[in-house]
Order: structure tokens, then C-alpha cells, then sequence
């Protein structure tokens, strides 16, 4: 049996970086294109589920 995080953000996924901050982990991507392929990528990874705040950040969280 192990621990899991739930209701928690595990990643933020952004094309401006001077918009995001926190304890999560933050990959920066150079487009719109990277950064929905990296967060789906993410979301699979982390059996999390991938949301969209606005078009230069998305968030991945485990519900």
C-alpha cells in the first residue's frame, strides 16, 4: 500500500514563466504546441488529469 497526492497540483506547465511560481514543479514550454503536447505527456506520467487556467498555462492534478 502506498501514498498517493490527490487534490494537490503536481505540475504547472507554462510559455510565460514570469507568470508562474509555487512549490509545484514548472516546466517552460516555447509554444502553445509544446505546451499542450508536454502536458498531456505529463498527465499520462502522472496519472493526473491536464487543465487548461488560460492559454499559457496548464496545470495537471490528481482528483
Amino acid at each position: 500500500m502506498g501514498t498517493t497526492l490527490e487534490n494537490m497540483i503536481l505540475a504547472i506547465i507554462t510559455t510565460s514563466p514570469d507568470t508562474v511560481g509555487g512549490g509545484s514543479p514548472i516546466f517552460y514550454a516555447k509554444d502553445r504546441q509544446e505546451l499542450q503536447a508536454t502536458a498531456f505527456t505529463l498527465e499520462k506520467i502522472l496519472d493526473g488529469m491536464a487543465h487548461e487556467v488560460n492559454p499559457q498555462i496548464m496545470i495537471i492534478v490528481r482528483h
